[in-house]
């Protein structure tokens, strides 16, 4: 991934609905949900979802096809995990160890407490 690619995909987060459906569609898994769905569950109109929907898709972290009248959406797993490793590249000059696997912190842990 390089810069350019990554900015697009952290432009696209940057926003709360949109962060909201792009983390709701990762759960949700490859099989994704019709973006009719997606605006129930999150409560926003049909019509503003499909904006940010578009936004995602245009920076690599959605994949749409059509099921019939339906439009699915699921989350571009590949590009995710390239957005990630070019966050974490670098890490610590060389040394990605300490960077771990990047999985959640324990709850008694703050991101300032524990390494």
């Amino acid at each position: 991934m390089n810069d350019a690619a990554a900015v697009s995909a952290l432009a696209a987060l940057a926003h709360g609905d949109r962060l909201a459906a792009f983390r709701m569609l990762v759960r949700a898994g490859p099989g994704g949900m019709p973006s009719g769905e997606i605006a129930e569950a999150l409560s926003i109109p049909p019509t503003r979802m499909s904006f940010h929907l578009t936004t995602l898709e245009r920076a690599g972290l959605l994949r749409s096809w059509r099921d019939g009248r339906r439009i699915l959406y699921a989350a571009s797993y590949g590009h995710m995990r390239q957005l990630l490793a070019f966050l974490t590249e670098d890490c610590c000059s060389g040394n990605p160890e300490i960077c771990g696997d990047l999985a959640p912190l324990p709850a008694s842990c703050s991101a300032e407490t524990c390494p």
